[in-house]
Parts: structure tokens; sequence; C-alpha cells
């Protein structure tokens, strides 16, 4: 029988093959299923055999707990801006002082061989390998200093986690982060099925999703890169050029972007730059253009850099498909969780293939700093070319009687004031009986983790709704069975031809026991359901937990759901905000005089601390006992706190193998540090 260790690493190397074929090269070899096959097997493995993990496992993608902030780290080598041209003449001005600077005079004869690349509409990442190994990944910050986002590489699929007979020693490579086309539209269908605002570009929302703290959500963005260049090696296993630089690190498994091409002259770089302005829309990734670069590297240290740019290097960018049109008005949609989007309502325009007649503006602010106004004449592009937005007003053209755009104070649909948190842009309706909120809230109500009432889908709420017979999620319980059993439902989305409206019949009356069972439900579970902001499943129950009634929970002031545990002024806010909201009142006091249970049936907290009380944890590096997750839980249980950053409040850093540069920073500031041993005999067995 094969030793266990040879088939970890016999899945490992299966596993990151497979990868690299679905993810750099888009040609999979195998099916989902498959795949999945081979990473449960190496999970079950690892899980029999944890000292077998090591960090460059695929298991490892998405380890941990979110974190509480990014370290800064420095950039050994600084991370220039590109210098940006917008036409041929630009183009060849580069080329002459290119040539110029590297001695070869204005002779036409003299040229300079180039690369072009497409340039990816991201954001700059500098990834740091040691032996091979993943060790750091960092944003490009300020140029000189940038953040530490490991934690959100590694759940990047398309970055490997081991390079593939990679240079020796530390090297750093640097590329792009981006969100596909495809990741983008999804998250937009996702969110307009939520009643959220929609994302503005594929760039700016892979930015944001790097900044997030929590990996797990990072690893369901699909995010992917490309990487495009070698730096600081400190070894002589880079090559002479760019062009078989980009060769080499295609062959250690690194995202290399496929379209770059090789150009003897700036000639040959024009013919590139128009054969990709169009074909660009074909490719499954934003790109606002073309990255010509220096291809002799010897040639591009002689020519240096200024303050800000290389001087071997710029960006030639595609002009943006925009049209004008006329803003008829402003107006402002409503969604489920309540968010209240300004758009604008515009005479139709022909543009990059379609007719446009809407326009996103995001939010209030954005338009108060574009100044646009009902009236005016515009200029709309579609971001990303997948979204029409406008990108200002044309003031020369604007109407005299023209005045500021004012976002209103109360819901368009059913009046209720308007809301805004401190640390958001969005402005929300709080009255979760809103017409415009009712579909997607109730469906949200009924759902398997809030009051669980089965066979209650959007199907059967869209008709409860057109029928006039709910309203909001109190008129659920005045529902009586006959009706419903007589009510005809189309299904949203047939999946065949067989799937015709029908009767309820008896799936009616069994979706009013269903309602009828909901009444005794916990306190935990209604709070969820009501679907308050910032208000999720744990969050519910340590509310419920903590504040024991409904009334009790309705009387209590900011600062007194600030005395519970992880309730933070965000989420008291959002949660007063609700409960403030006359028609969510009058809503509740409906469900309580229906029979739904008020109170909380679950254990009341205790007051007595754990032995690790006020002391505060930092975890870094791999142990061989346990997984980072299960150090986690056993510390909370003993009342410790466990955080993601180094400070001078910390308590105690916990290293295993391969700690990174939390383990340095503790030693700097002279924080206690225990090894895994030290940490299982002092801190674990010892309370």
């Amino acid at each position: 029988m094969k030793p266990i260790a040879d088939r970890v690493r016999e899945l490992r190397d299966a596993i990151r093959h497979h990868e690299e074929r679905y993810y750099i090269h888009n040609a999979p070899e195998i099916s989902d299923e498959e795949f999945d096959r081979l990473l449960h097997e190496l999970e079950r493995l690892e899980g029999e055999h944890p000292e077998l993990i090591t960090p460059d496992s695929p298991t490892q993608r998405v380890a941990g707990r979110p974190a509480e902030g990014f370290e800064t780290v420095e950039h050994i080598v600084p991370m220039l801006s590109l210098d940006n041209c917008y036409s041929e003449d630009e183009l060849r001005a580069f080329d002459e002082r290119v040539r110029k600077g590297a001695g070869l005079g204005e002779t036409p004869a003299a040229t300079v061989a180039y690369v072009a690349e497409l340039k990816i509409d991201g954001l700059s990442i500098a990834l740091t390998y040691e032996e091979g190994r993943l060790v750091r990944g960092a944003t490009r910050g300020d140029g000189a200093r940038g953040e530490d986002v490991t934690t959100n590489v590694r759940t990047i699929r398309a970055i490997p986690l081991a390079l593939r007979n990679g240079p020796p020693g530390r090297v750093e490579i640097r590329g792009e982060v981006y969100l596909p086309r495809a990741s983008f539209e999804r998250m937009n269908r996702e969110m307009e099925a939520a009643g959220e605002p929609l994302y503005a570009n594929p760039r700016n929302t892979a930015a944001g999703t790097m900044r997030n703290l929590d990996p797990a959500l990072v690893s369901k963005r699909g995010l992917s890169a490309f990487m495009y260049q070698v730096v600081d090696s400190g070894r002589d296993m880079v090559p002479a050029t760019h062009a078989a630089t980009l060769e080499a690190m295609a062959s250690w498994s690194l995202p290399v972007e496929p379209h770059w091409r090789r150009c003897e002259d700036i000639v040959a770089v024009g013919a590139f730059c128009a054969e990709w302005a169009d074909k660009r829309r074909t490719l499954e990734f934003e790109t606002d253009g073309v990255v010509i670069k220096v291809d002799d590297l010897a040639l591009r240290e002689k020519l240096g850099t200024t303050a800000k740019f290389p001087r071997w290097a710029t960006a030639f960018k595609f002009p943006a498909q925009q049209a004008h049109t006329i803003l008829r008005a402003i107006r402002v949609s409503v969604g489920r969780t309540g968010a209240a989007t300004p758009y604008a309502e515009l005479e139709p325009v022909f543009l990059a293939g379609s007719t446009i007649s809407m326009a996103t503006l995001h939010n209030a602010d954005d338009v108060a700093r574009k100044d646009v106004r009902d009236g005016d004449t515009v200029v709309i592009e579609k971001g990303g070319d997948v979204i029409p937005k406008v990108v200002a007003p044309i003031l020369s053209l604007r109407p005299a009687d023209s005045t500021p755009w004012v976002m209103p104070t109360h819901c368009p649909i059913c009046n209720s004031v308007l809301h805004r948190d401190e640390e958001e842009v969005v402005w929300r309706c709080e009255n979760t009986s809103c017409p415009a909120r009712i579909v997607g809230s109730l469906v949200h109500f009924a759902s398997r983790s809030a009051m669980n009432i089965e066979g209650l889908g959007a199907s059967l709420v869209d008709q409860l709704i057109a029928q006039g017979l709910v309203h909001d999620f109190a008129d659920l319980y005045a529902l009586k069975a006959e009706p419903l059993e007589q009510l005809v439902v189309a299904p949203r989305d047939p999946k065949s031809d067989r799937a015709v409206p029908r009767k309820l019949g008896k799936v009616g009356r069994n979706v009013i026991e269903q309602i009828e069972r909901s009444k005794s439900n916990d306190l935990s579970r209604l709070i969820y359901a009501l679907g308050i902001r910032h208000v999720g499943e744990k969050v519910a129950a340590t509310l419920a937990r903590y504040f024991r009634t409904m009334d009790q929970l309705r009387a209590a002031p900011v600062e007194a759901l600030q005395t519970a545990p992880e309730i933070g002024p965000v989420v008291a806010t959002s949660l007063r905000a609700f409960l403030d909201e006359p028609h969510n009142g009058h809503l509740i006091d409906r469900l309580r005089d229906a029979g739904v249970n008020m109170t909380s049936q679950a254990p009341e907290p205790t007051d007595v601390p754990g032995p690790l009380a006020g002391k505060t944890f930092v975890l870094t590096g791999t142990m061989a006992s346990m997984t980072r997750e299960q150090a986690t839980e056993a510390l909370e249980r003993r009342g410790a706190k466990v955080s993601g950053s180094v400070s001078k409040k910390t308590s105690y850093v916990v290293y295993g193998t391969d700690a990174g540069t939390k383990l340095e920073k503790a030693q700097k500031l002279g924080v206690e540090t225990l090894d895994e041993q030290e940490f299982l005999t002092r801190i674990i067995k010892g309370t």
C-alpha cells in the first residue's frame, strides 16, 4: 500500500496541475466533480494526519478567521506608476526618447525592440516567494509602502502557493489582480436580486475585495491575476530580456497574460494597439490599454526612471466608448434591503452595441460630486463596457434655470424617512413593509436560517403579493388554508416545459402548518428574520440571549445595545434606527398579536470570565498539532481575544513553522512569543 505522505504529495501535484489548467490556461482536463473529489480526499488525509499539512497545500488557501486590519510593509524596490500616451504621435515621441536615451540617435534604422502587453484593469500586487513558497502578498499602496494582504492573495487560485522549478532563495513577482467579467456580472446579478446598489466596475470591486478583512468572502468573489515582472531575485535565473522573463514565469506556473507580443519596433507596437482596440471586448477581463516596455533589461537599467515613472515603459490608453445625451430626470430606486439608489433616466442613445435609456449614478455623494442635474446634456459611457454610467455634465449646454439635485429625505415608494449610517454612502428605507422591499424581505423571513417556513419561496410570495393577500410579515399569520390551496402559482424560472402554473393544493395546507409552527421559534430567529441591516444570525443570537425579550431590546438605547458582546456602534446604530421606525414598531406589535414568540429560550449568559479574559493573542505560521482555527476556538473558549495584527497591546504571539512578519514585529515591539510546545503547555493545558 502506498504511504500516506506519498499519496498526499501526489494529490497536491495533481490539484495544482488542474488549477493551472483551469484558472490560467482556461483548458480544464477534468470535470468540477472530479476536481472536488481530489480536493476532498486531500482534506480528509490531512485531517487524519495534521503533521502532513504544509502552508503551500491547496487546502490552506482559505484559512483562519477574518483579520482586524492589514499591516503596512515597505517595498524593496518602489512600485512606480506608468506614464500614459493617447495617440500614435505620443507613442512615437516615447520611442524617440527611448532611442535617444539608448544613444541610438534619430537614425530611422536604429530601432528598439519592445514587448507589448494588454494593460489589465485591476490593482497592482507584489508577491514574495522564498525557496519557491509564497510568503507574502502586498498591495502597491503609495508605491513605497503597501498593505500586507497575504491571506487574501492565497485565496486566488490562479496564484500558485508554490512555484514549479522556480528560482531558489527569495524572489519578488509583480503583477495585477483583477475581477473577471463573468465574476463581476455574477456579483451584480446577486446585488440586484438582493436589492442592493450595483458595483460600479470590475477594477474598483477588485480593489475593494482585496481590502476585505474576511478571506472567506474574498475567496467567493472569484478574483484572478496575471504576473508581468520579476524583481529582487538576487540570482542569475532571470533572463536578459522581458520576453524571456515572461516565458520563464509561465514555466514556474505563474499566470501570464498570453496575448503579449515582442515587437521589433514602434511601428509593430502601433499595429498591436490598433488590433486590440476593438478585439479587447472578446476578453474575459477588462483592459483599458496596452503597456509597452523595452525588451532588453540591460537597456532598461541604462534608461532608468524619473521620480514617478520608468523611462523604459509607457501605457497606451484606448479611447473610452462614450456618447452624449439628455438626462431627462434623476430617479431613485429602492431595493430589498431598503437601499435607495439614484439613477439617470436618459434620452435613448446607441452606445457600444446597445441602446441606453438608463444609467447608474451609484449614490447621492457621487451625484453631488459630479454635479449632475435634471435636464443636463451628459457624457455617458459603459463602465467596464458593461454598465452604462454618467461620466459628467456638459456645463456649456446646461439650461439657465437648472438647480442642483438633492437626495430625497423620504422613500419615493412608501414615504418613510430615509436613513444613512455614518460609515456608509447609501441611504436606506428602514420600513420593511415598503412595497419595494417586500418580496425579497418575505423570502428572507421564511428562509431556513430565519423563521424556517418550508414551501414559502419566491414564486408563492409573488402570487401572495399580486393577489393582495400579503403586504408584510404579519399578514402571513392571517393566511387561511382554503384560499391558499386554490392559489395558482407559476414557477419563476421554469426548468422544463412541464413546469406550468398550477394550484397549490395540498402544498398550500402544508405551508399554513409551517407558518403556524414558526410562531414558537426562538426570539433569535425572529430578530434575524426581520432583515435588519448588519444583523446576521450570530448577532441576532447574541441580542436574543442578552436582552431576553423583544420589549427589552426595543427599549435599549444605543449605549445599552453595545454592552452585549461583539455589538459595536455600527450594529447598534443600525438596530436602533430599525426599531425606531414607526412602521417597524407596528409590525412587531402585529407579529406579537398573531402569537409569534417574543422571548429567548437560550440559556442566560454567565458573567464568569474565562481564565484568559483580557488577553490578546496573535497566531502566525503553521502548527503541527492543530489548525489555526482550532487554536483560535481553544483560546476564545478560555476568554481570550484572537487578533490578526500585532501591536503593543498584544499579550502573546504564538508561532509555528514558516512564521512570517508578525513574529518579527512582535520581537521588535517586545511582545512575548510562544512556540507551539510552549503554547500547548503554558496556555492550553495550563488553563
